[in-house]
């Protein structure tokens, strides 16, 4: 019944949202982010947790600003999800200027394959369909399986609504793809700050240990395509900004899995430094630090929080 729900209510967000009034569905995304805020549940009080470690100076004022920031944040992403099959390939363009964009477009350029790795900042679906629409470049990426199916089949035709090609994160399947995809120049595309396997890198991030996934840099170090991180937040004007970093090179020495640890600390290190500019962009409500982690012993507990697919 719970799933049954679940699928209904996203439902009803693509059905309804996307038919309002900009203005107006912005004003109804705040109104849930500080109604959600202020109850304090587990989701908001893990965000304020996540958000302790970002800005360790902060008293408990500051975070619980930062945490209401982060969830208007949020839900501004969702509001926008849901908006984003009805905007016009122009308001999609305008919707996202990004810096760096050059170190991308070379690679792309000169028949590299790149594969694009991101945290859960910002809008990555935005990101997604602006580089379809307005680089008119289609990219690859995986999708967590989502419960009940028909949830998952859902976010699977919004994102090949966009453009994108979507595959199952589950499976072993999906890193031959896209391997293959890089090895012809394609582009990959990839949410990387949180790691849903058991074989996740250890790094550090914002002082502490934690996992994150393997795939971007083994993808980088067995096919020769470029790392790039991207970072994304927003301001107070409709559209999105973002940095593409430069691009993670493949270390010279070591074996495979000394090169994919090294490269996966810088990409945290990348996304650390842009989680540090932009706090309350980062849509963490789950927990993610190995201390964290410990005492949770199903793997029900570790994937419970809210989050996006």
């Amino acid at each position: 019944m719970k799933e049954k729900l679940t699928d209904a209510l996203y439902g009803l967000g693509w059905a309804t949202v996307k038919k309002l009034p900009e203005p107006v569905a912005v004003r109804l995304g705040r109104r849930i982010a500080d109604t959600v805020w202020k109850r304090r549940g587990t989701g908001v009080r893990r965000l304020e947790a996540n958000l302790a470690r970002v800005v360790p100076d902060a008293d408990t004022a500051e975070l619980a600003r930062l945490s209401r920031a982060g969830m208007r944040s949020y839900t501004r992403y969702w509001i926008e999800s849901f908006r984003l099959p009805a905007w016009s390939r122009s308001r999609i363009r305008d919707g996202f200027t990004p810096e760096g964009l050059h170190h991308l477009e070379e690679a792309l350029a000169a028949g590299r394959g790149v594969v694009v790795a991101l945290p859960h900042m910002g809008n990555y679906d935005l990101a997604g369909a602006w580089v379809t629409t307005r680089l008119g470049v289609p990219f690859t990426t995986v999708a967590e399986r989502l419960k009940p199916e028909t949830l998952y089949d859902r976010f699977v035709a919004y994102r090949e609504g966009l453009g994108m090609e979507v595959l199952p994160h589950a499976g072993g399947s999906a890193f031959g793809t896209l391997a293959r995809r890089l090895r012809s120049g394609g582009l990959v595309c990839l949410v990387a700050d949180r790691d849903l396997s058991s074989s996740g890198i250890e790094v550090t991030f914002f002082g502490e240990a934690t996992k994150m996934p393997a795939g971007p840099a083994m993808l980088a170090v067995q096919t020769g395509a470029a790392l790039m991180p991207v970072t994304l937040w927003y301001d107070r004007s409709p559209v999105m900004r973002g940095r593409i970093h430069a691009p993670i090179e493949v270390p010279a020495t070591g074996t495979r899995a000394e090169k994919a640890a090294a490269m996966t600390q810088r990409m945290a290190d990348a996304f650390a430094s842009g989680i540090a500019e932009h706090p309350q962009d980062w849509h963490m409500l789950q927990r993610l630090w190995l201390a964290d982690l410990e005492p949770r012993t199903t793997r029900a507990d570790q994937s419970s929080g809210t989050g996006k697919p």
